[in-house]
């Protein structure tokens, strides 16, 4: 039982830090961003299994972390509204080609990380090309261009 209730508070423990860390995909992380995923994996299983490296612990943990997941999952899917305190929103951050500074502020984007997806996804060249850039909740941007003017 003390390796459920471990695991328990380490996945809702996790899930906090990350949630305050902010949104970024796996795309988008640098060589530092893993390490410190490696350094946080090694720091958590010691805490998860107690010194019992036992093959049936080590399933137990694992059972219960996928288990919390899963019922999460199933919680947002049924409540909207808390599924937007799990996975957050998507965030507009550009509109008309005007950036929206404040939401670019506390979501640690600025007008280069826009651009450069603007450029990859749509071969766009400026901010007055976007019509709207949005930070989706998986951590990407997604950009809509601006219509062809004629």
């Amino acid at each position: 039982m003390d390796s459920i209730i471990r695991g328990t508070i380490t996945y809702f423990f996790v899930w906090l830090i990350f949630r305050i860390a902010g949104k970024r995909s796996l795309a988008e992380t640098t060589s530092f961003d893993f390490v410190l995923l490696l350094i946080i994996s090694e720091t958590v299983q010691s805490a998860l299994n107690q010194n019992d490296n036992s093959l049936t612990n080590s399933f137990l943990i694992v059972i219960t972390l996928v288990s919390l997941d899963i019922l999460l999952s199933v919680i947002g899917f049924r409540l909207p509204r808390f599924n937007h305190i799990l996975n957050s929103r998507p965030v507009l951050i550009v509109e008309n080609g005007k950036p929206i500074r404040d939401r670019m502020a506390a979501a640690r984007i600025d007008e280069d990380d826009i651009l450069a997806s603007a450029r990859e996804t749509h071969g766009l060249e400026s901010m007055d090309q976007i019509k709207f850039a949005i930070l989706e909740c998986h951590g990407g941007i997604s950009i809509v261009p601006q219509e062809a003017r004629t």
